[in-house]
């Protein structure tokens, strides 16, 4: 439940795409049609939501099909997109039976798809630098973990290794968002269909204003960076301390 101006609201809209298929857009264009949205942005830089790592963490660490207080996390929200909440659409669907799917697709195809995703919010798993930071400190090591368990193993089973197998499981997905969701409840989208199908399916007017064109892979990117420099700083205190250390045996 959530509480807007004095009423108590649900969560309407869950989103059952994988991330990199045009979910901030989207998330843009709910959060304009008066459908707050919820995404992982929200759970790593929404300083408001700052237990939300962990709730998400523990989802990550119990089995799937595992029912959680979900009001936790989406109270200020009507609508999910994106990692974390795409890999429990199955369970959201239970809590909130009267709720519609949106199955975003990148709107270039799976091959694009896989190459954003590898470029971008793959890099907990393929850096080394984001590695040492999950040594190093609490946030990555949550972040690490949650990601690992929830988004890269149990949604995405181990697929990113290949771009064959990652692209099987991309249309395995979205075979079976369509298998398990009644037609009238789905709506399958991209975002260069623009507001017309999105509105429609939500039952709301169309704005005059052109639809969201987000482009966060820059910003992405600029995380990597930063991720990156951190790694370094900290190889360069330890270097420093060590330096030190062995300094100081073998002045004695």
């Amino acid at each position: 439940m959530s509480k807007k101006m004095g009423m108590i609201m649900t969560l309407k809209i869950i989103g059952a795409g994988f991330g990199r298929t045009g979910t901030n857009s989207t998330q843009t264009a709910l959060n304009q049609l008066g459908f707050p949205c919820y995404h992982m942005f929200e759970v790593i830089e929404n300083k408001e939501n700052a237990g939300h790592l962990n709730f998400w963490r523990n989802v990550a660490n119990t089995p799937a099909g595992t029912q959680h207080d979900w009001p936790r996390v989406f109270s200020k929200y009507t609508a999910t997109l994106d990692n974390p909440g795409c890999c429990v659409w199955r369970e959201l669907m239970q809590t909130y039976p009267e709720a519609k799917v949106l199955l975003t697709l990148h709107p270039r195809g799976p091959e694009a798809w896989y190459q954003s995703t590898l470029e971008t919010i793959y890099f907990t798993e393929r850096m080394w630098q984001f590695k040492l930071l999950r040594l190093l400190t609490p946030f990555a090591r949550k972040l690490g973990d949650m990601t690992h368990k929830l988004i890269w193993q149990r949604s995405h089973k181990g697929s990113m290794a290949t771009k064959e197998a990652a692209i099987a499981r991309y249309e395995e997905h979205i075979a079976q968002v369509k298998a398990a969701v009644p037609a009238e409840k789905l709506l399958v989208y991209s975002v260069d269909q623009g507001w017309a199908p999105l509105c429609h399916f939500l039952g709301v007017v169309v704005p005059d204003s052109d639809f969201p064109n987000v482009n966060d892979r820059a910003a992405m990117k600029k995380t990597i960076a930063d991720i990156t420099k951190g790694a370094y700083v900290f190889l360069g205190i330890g270097g420093a301390a060590l330096g030190a250390i062995l300094y100081g045996i073998f002045s004695i």
